[in-house]
């Protein structure tokens, strides 16, 4: 019998190293609903960070020592639906939704929901376009965790110590659960190169934004938060702007003599 190719052979390996790393944001992500029970919303919206920051490194560091498994895919996806799916709905119903009664429960089922279809999604496309590799269709599901862990913090910030009611933050959950089901592009910047001249300045405005992120966090994380969940809004609406701009150039050429 031939050999299988390497890649079929360890399709359903077990990799320890980068299935920890996704069972820590699993745990941040648990953590997280324990502390929006019990009425800790500043951690709460912490660990979902730190959950984000950890679904980010398995996948490197998969890549990195080529232990790229399907067990370790369908993994992540089944953390990712804890973490950045229910905590971040229990969190946003607990702290802020809860007066609206019905809409508000609602709006965080809606939330789950359009999580859950985010990654399936993400996950049947992946296997047929390679989408891991280019810009994402809607909003990615930590980023939209993002929003909502970076809004409690903002307000924590503010002095809302407690819980909230303010008809913005139901709107965002809204918001957010359209964007994720959306046809929206984000950008990933996982293929994003850089030439070796280049690189060195890339280095030091990188290390300028760590400064900025880190000079006050609930007020720049809050600020880059909602300028990336909107950047897909508004890169939709320069590319029509543009269309329609040169749909109109195209008929005054054709009109003159």
């Amino acid at each position: 019998m031939a050999p299988q190719p390497m890649e079929t052979q360890h399709s359903n390996r077990f990799y320890p190293v980068p299935c920890m790393l996704t069972l820590t944001s699993l745990f941040s992500g648990f953590y997280s609903m324990i502390a929006s029970f019990n009425g800790d919303f500043y951690p709460a919206a912490v660990a979902i960070l730190i959950a984000g920051v950890f679904d980010g490194l398995d996948g490197r560091v998969a890549r990195m020592t080529h232990s790229t498994s399907k067990f370790g895919k369908e993994l992540d996806s089944l953390c990712d639906m804890v973490s950045f799916g229910v905590a971040p709905a229990l969190l946003a119903y607990l702290w802020a939704l809860t007066p609206y009664g019905r809409y508000g429960w609602l709006a965080a089922f809606l939330y789950v929901a359009s999580t859950s279809l985010r990654l399936a999604r993400f996950n049947s496309v992946a296997e047929e376009t390679d989408e891991k590799n280019h810009d994402f269709v809607g909003l990615p599901c930590p980023a939209a965790a993002g929003s909502i862990a970076t809004m409690v913090m903002f307000c924590n910030f503010l002095g809302a110590t407690d819980t909230v009611k303010h008809l913005s933050i139901l709107l965002l959950v809204y918001l957010l659960s359209y964007l994720m089901v959306s046809t929206h592009r984000y950008l990933s910047f996982k293929k994003t190169k850089f030439s070796k001249e280049k690189r060195f300045q890339i280095l030091i405005v990188m290390i300028l934004v760590l400064i900025l992120l880190a000079s006050e966090p609930p007020v720049t994380l809050f600020a880059a938060a909602l300028i990336y969940t909107m950047s897909g809004l508004l890169l939709d609406l320069y590319v029509l702007i543009n269309k329609k701009l040169g749909r109109s150039l195209a008929d005054k050429k054709k009109k003159l003599p």
